[in-house]
């Protein structure tokens, strides 16, 4: 029985050890760009055993993918675990929020998307519709949970429009800026002012 754990356990570092690098890979060479045999030597691991694992090299990306909105599922099931007020959860929300939409592999796929749309459609948009849904759905709890404990006003029907303005604070420098400018234009604020700011200002107009 131990035994079987511990090759499962191995099995599980490798696969973890490969994808790891595999993004590191497809951030900095592109998915045309990115190899292989390179890959399977930055994880420690032969060719033989990548290509058992993974295929090819789409069956890689698409586990990259796939794993990447797993970690973000994780990160809002601890944003909707925080019981905290509702400025702590909001910018709980808007931290992890801001994080994902900075992170150079999201910008990756949405290159990825608009360069090879046939290619990787389907994937990268289930990756989007993933990572929206879950980031949406929880900060529409967090409001209407605010907005139940007399918070936060009232909004008549327009919790979604409220979710929407505060994500829009936070896209448009940690994302569009650097998208629409090939990185090359950042936002000149971090992380943690960007998403500060969005909740203060959310907060101004919102709050009772």
């Amino acid at each position: 029985m131990s035994s079987s754990f511990d090759e499962a356990g191995a099995h599980e570092a490798k696969r973890h050890a490969i994808l790891n690098h595999a993004r590191d890979a497809f951030i900095v060479e592109g998915y045309a760009g990115a190899r292989m045999e390179p890959i399977a030597r930055e994880a420690g691991v032969s060719t033989a055993t990548l290509y058992a694992l993974f295929a090819g090299k789409r069956e890689l990306f698409s586990a990259v993918i796939e794993h990447a909105a797993d970690e973000f599922s994780r990160k809002m099931a601890d944003v909707r675990a925080d019981d905290g007020d509702v400025a702590r959860r909001l910018t709980s929300f808007a931290l992890a929020y801001a994080g994902f939409m900075s992170d150079p592999f999201v910008r990756s796929i949405f290159r990825l998307v608009m360069a090879e749309r046939p290619r990787f459609r389907d994937t990268a948009l289930r990756f989007f519709e993933k990572g929206r849904a879950e980031f949406g759905t929880t900060l529409i709890g967090i409001i209407d949970d605010a907005i139940s404990r007399g918070v936060l006003k009232p909004l008549e029907g327009k919790t979604s429009w409220a979710a929407g303005q505060l994500m829009g604070m936070l896209e448009h420098p940690v994302f569009f800026v650097p998208l629409v400018t090939g990185d090359e234009i950042r936002a000149g604020r971090t992380v943690d002012s960007v998403a500060s700011d969005a909740v203060e200002t959310f907060l101004a107009r919102h709050r009772v």
